[in-house]
């Protein structure tokens, strides 16, 4: 399965995107789903995580604002991202976890980049 993220581009502050995360194939068995930022100089950070229950946990930077979803009918995760702040500006990848027996397999998607200027 790989993962294709997309929606980022340039947004004022205080403005909204929305990512999105497809599949090559079925997320059904994605036991978890998360998207991850790492903005310039820094490492990368998980921003916010869906299981495939539909629990969500969010980054304390993002609660509040951000969205996390998964419609596993059209294998795509989402990002909603509202009220946007400079510091959210970093390149953001998508990340699925499959279990197969003990291991973890991670797919990851290759990042679409977010630019909020102030």
């Amino acid at each position: 399965v790989q993962l294709q993220a997309s929606g980022g581009g340039l947004v004022q502050a205080g403005g909204s995107l929305q990512l999105s995360c497809a599949a090559s194939g079925s997320i059904f068995s994605f036991i978890v789903m998360g998207w991850y930022c790492q903005a310039p100089g820094k490492q990368r950070e998980l921003v916010a995580t869906i299981t495939s229950a539909g629990n969500t946990a969010y980054a304390d930077s993002v609660e509040d604002r951000f969205t996390i979803s998964r419609d596993n009918a059209k294998n795509t995760m989402y990002l909603q991202m509202n009220s946007l702040k400079p510091e959210d500006t970093a390149v953001y990848y998508c990340k699925g976890d499959k279990l197969r027996a003990t291991l973890i397999n991670s797919y990851w998607g290759q990042g679409t980049e977010v630019t909020v200027s102030s």
